[in-house]
């Protein structure tokens, strides 16, 4: 028999975020797929939403392609699976584990059209447009992977946000061999630490603050400096001999941007992966002078199969970055607040 209601995290408004009875949501395309969500991750963008909301839930009028608007289902970091799929699927079965990449660009027949998917004007996320924090949810074959045997849900669930770093580190110039800083060891800082090791980068620094984030990125091997005791650029500077070769900058705080440019040596590069809430300033100067290059990046592309091939090898692992396991009736206090409350939470788990 199947059921009709379930339990989901409805966003309203700005910390007006409900756990209620909705319906179970149906395929109404031939090439969509049917999920039973087994892990979902709660993330920087999702805090975002809650604490300081809307950026991405579309408000007032429905999102171009999902149809969707506030009040939404959040949750975009997810693997479950496939419990029903539409007529013209070929990408996944009934009984398939799967990541779902959550990203809303223009498609057809199961397949993004834009081959840069990740710069539509039109993007949006499954989970800040109807999502994961759910029993079950629907989206399109194109969004869906399907997880190695090997990987439990729970690191299907950390695809996503690994995605961003690994996508970040990718679109970078670094090398094997070079040096680089992260600023800010949250979770996506420290999954770019993961992604960095990946890619060969010879000395890893991270810049944070919160004392358990310290003591995870040195785990995953960076050396880690602490802008509240020493002056960064300098610690920096001298720790690399001259500056680093690339910067990622992972915080959105603006005095952040700065100390990420002159972290750098000349002719070195800043990579800007955060959302920002406001405007940031600098002097170009610092670019041109230096010949330094700026860049931003946004989500992903074409990156999740390569995620997964490197945690078949032991990168980006559940046990380095899930600090808490919670159940979906429980998100809000134990989730939401909690993360906004207590920096020593690195990624927290919902399970439906």
């Amino acid at each position: 028999m199947s059921q009709s209601s379930m339990q989901a995290a409805v966003w309203y408004a700005a910390k007006d975020l409900r756990v209620e009875q909705v319906a179970v949501p149906t395929i109404n395309d031939p090439h969509e797929v049917k999920l039973k969500v087994a892990a979902c991750g709660i993330c920087g963008s999702d805090l975002h939403e809650y604490a300081a909301g809307p950026i991405f839930i579309p408000v007032g009028k429905p999102h171009p392609i999902s149809g969707e608007q506030a009040p939404i289902i959040m949750g975009h970091e997810f693997a479950g699976e496939v419990v029903e799929i539409g007529d013209k699927v070929t990408r996944v079965k009934v009984g398939d584990r799967v990541a779902i990449e959550p990203i809303l660009s223009p498609n057809k027949d199961g397949a993004y059209q834009m081959e840069r998917y990740n710069l539509t004007p039109m993007l949006g996320f499954h989970g800040l447009s109807g999502g994961g924090f759910s029993e079950f949810t629907v989206m399109g074959e194109h969004m869906v992977h399907k997880l190695p045997d090997e990987l439990s849900y729970e690191q299907g669930a950390l695809v996503e946000p690994a995605a961003v770093a690994l996508h970040a580190v990718r679109q970078s110039c670094l090398k094997a061999g070079d040096s680089a800083v992260v600023f800010g060891a949250g979770p996506i800082g420290l999954m770019t630490i993961e992604a960095l090791k990946a890619a060969g980068a010879a000395q890893i620094y991270a810049v944070e603050v919160a004392p358990s984030r310290k003591d995870k990125a040195e785990a995953l091997g960076a050396v880690v400096v602490d802008p509240q005791q020493v002056d960064v650029v300098e610690k920096l500077q001298a720790l690399s001999g001259g500056g680093v070769d690339v910067a990622f900058e992972v915080t959105g705080i603006p005095a952040v941007l700065n100390q990420a440019l002159h972290s750098t040596h000349e002719g070195g590069e800043v990579v800007v992966v955060s959302i920002w809430e406001g405007e940031a300033s600098f002097q170009p100067n610092d670019l041109v002078i230096k010949e330094r290059t700026m860049k931003g990046i946004i989500a992903y592309r074409h990156v999740y199969p390569a995620v997964m091939a490197l945690m078949q090898r032991g990168y980006f692992r559940a046990e380095d970055m899930v600090t808490q396991r919670i159940p979906l009736a429980d998100i809000v206090e134990e989730g939401f607040e909690a993360l906004l409350n207590d920096k020593a939470q690195v990624k927290i788990i919902v399970t439906p």
